[in-house]
């Protein structure tokens, strides 16, 4: 049934070896859109030749599903089938074993599949999935075109292409393109991003009702964890910390080791006022996966508690990443813009938001743009930005703090105060700084007005 009937020395050394998760996280960490498979993300389909197929890669042992395809190959070497398998095999390994010599990998066996097969769609819709996962937004939406006129009811092209609809910030096309898929290919990999479409248009219910319908029909490990933690994110964004956890358990329990979960079981952690708890979580956690987000969650924590040493590691840290993602063939400056214009290069997190910005307009660079030009001393350019990063309603709490602080920079005390207000009422702890910080602007603004009013009753008295 389809969805709309049911809608991170030793450290450094760590960085190296986990670089390329970024392909995929770092999306994930920022718009929630961009996945594959269904260990990282969603699932596959696209069968191969008998014995091998993709959905092997979806539920079982990774190295050893490439060890079999790679067998497979010196014994039939013009497969162009499971060339194309082999191909997303490398793109999954990039992303969850950190390993980047598997991107030129990827390509390269996509690339023979194609020379084997000219124009056949797994290999198009496997070339679509490489681009994406190297953030190349417009080579992703052109090669998932070129798998559906092959096969208009692949999966993987159908998926992909809404992926990069929605990352280039073509929101109505996204739209349409979730309900062609959900029409020709109704599933999770459709699902999912059905439901991120409608909430990218504020409508959380149906994307709660289509999360929860795709989690049902969820049987692998894989799929489990992934819904569960879909469902995680989108109670978190309404300020649901007690929702998320529960959300949380359930794709852990399914995969103890799938890092989204794990970086938002953190985060809600803290939000329930268990923060010695969540940076627990988050140390382990990037122990094994140095990735942007938990490092900067885990500095945030350690800045929040006094030691700001420590913060300063975990910042630094995300530095090497971005370089290390950019060697890589990764477009790295949402990531670079995020985290520098709070703890780094400000004047660096304006080039990256700049950058960006001429690539796609989304909400997420928008808000990106519109934060690095305030912290610049830039309020008065940052508003507009601004104002369209929290137009179509998406929930994000940190939009809206980040909105009120422009708004108070531009002298527009009633906007930051509704704004701010905002951002606490919907999550109150969507950062353990940014939302202090909200609080103490909000109650500033507030001691301003009272005594404004005191001093007009004074002067009429």
């Amino acid at each position: 049934m389809s969805a709309r009937t049911n809608e991170d020395g030793t450290a450094r050394r760590r960085v190296l070896r986990t670089a390329a998760c970024a392909a995929a996280l770092a999306v994930a960490l920022t718009s929630g859109a961009v996945a594959l498979g269904a260990r990282g993300e969603r699932a596959v389909s696209t069968r191969s030749a008998p014995g091998v197929s993709a959905e092997l890669l979806a539920g079982g042992d990774l190295g050893a599903d490439v060890a079999a395809l790679q067998t497979q190959l010196r014994d039939q070497p013009r497969d162009h089938a499971s060339w194309a398998v082999l191909g997303l095999a490398y793109v999954e390994q990039a992303r969850t074993e950190g390993d980047p010599s598997r991107y030129p990998q990827a390509e390269r066996a996509l690339a023979r599949s194609l020379e084997l097969r000219p124009g056949n769609d797994p290999a198009l819709a496997g070339r679509a999935a490489l681009a994406a996962a190297r953030h190349d937004f417009p080579g992703a939406l052109r090669d998932a075109d070129r798998a559906l006129e092959q096969n208009p009811y692949s999966e993987r092209a159908l998926a992909t292409r809404i992926d990069a609809l929605v990352e280039l910030g073509r929101y109505a096309d996204a739209a349409r393109a979730a309900d062609v898929a959900d029409a020709r290919r109704p599933g999770i990999p459709v699902f999912t991003r059905y439901a991120y479409v409608r909430e990218l248009r504020g409508d959380t219910r149906t994307a709660e009702r289509v999360l929860r319908q795709a989690l049902g029909s969820a049987t692998g490990r894989g799929d489990l964890a992934y819904v569960a933690t879909q469902l995680g994110q989108l109670a978190w964004r309404q300020g649901d910390a007690e929702g998320a956890l529960a959300h949380y358990a359930r794709a852990l329990a399914a995969d103890d080791a799938y890092v989204p979960a794990l970086e938002g079981r953190a985060r809600a952690q803290a939000a329930g006022g268990d923060r010695a708890g969540a940076i627990r979580t988050l140390e382990a956690l990037v122990a094994r996966h140095p990735l942007p987000g938990p490092l900067v969650a885990l500095g945030e924590l350690y800045e929040a508690r006094g030691d700001r040493g420590a913060a300063h590691a975990q910042y630094a840290l995300v530095e090497a990443w971005t370089s290390l993602a950019r060697a890589h063939g990764v477009d790295a400056d949402l990531d670079t813009a995020l985290a520098a214009a709070d703890h780094g290069d400000r004047a660096a997190a304006l080039r990256a938001a700049r950058a960006e910005w001429g690539r796609r307009h989304t909400v997420h660079t928008a808000d990106a743009l519109a934060w690095a030009l305030y912290v610049n001393g830039r309020a008065g350019e940052a508003l507009p930005y601004a104002r369209r990063a929290t137009a179509t309603g998406y929930p994000d709490a940190a939009f809206l703090y980040h909105r009120g602080m422009i708004e108070r920079a531009t002298g527009d005390r009633s906007g930051a105060r509704r704004s701010l207000a905002a951002a606490l009422d919907l999550n109150p702890g969507f950062s353990p700084l940014g939302a202090d910080r909200a609080r103490a602007a909000l109650k500033e603004l507030e001691e301003l007005e009272e005594l404004e009013e005191l001093k007009e009753q004074e002067a009429t008295g």
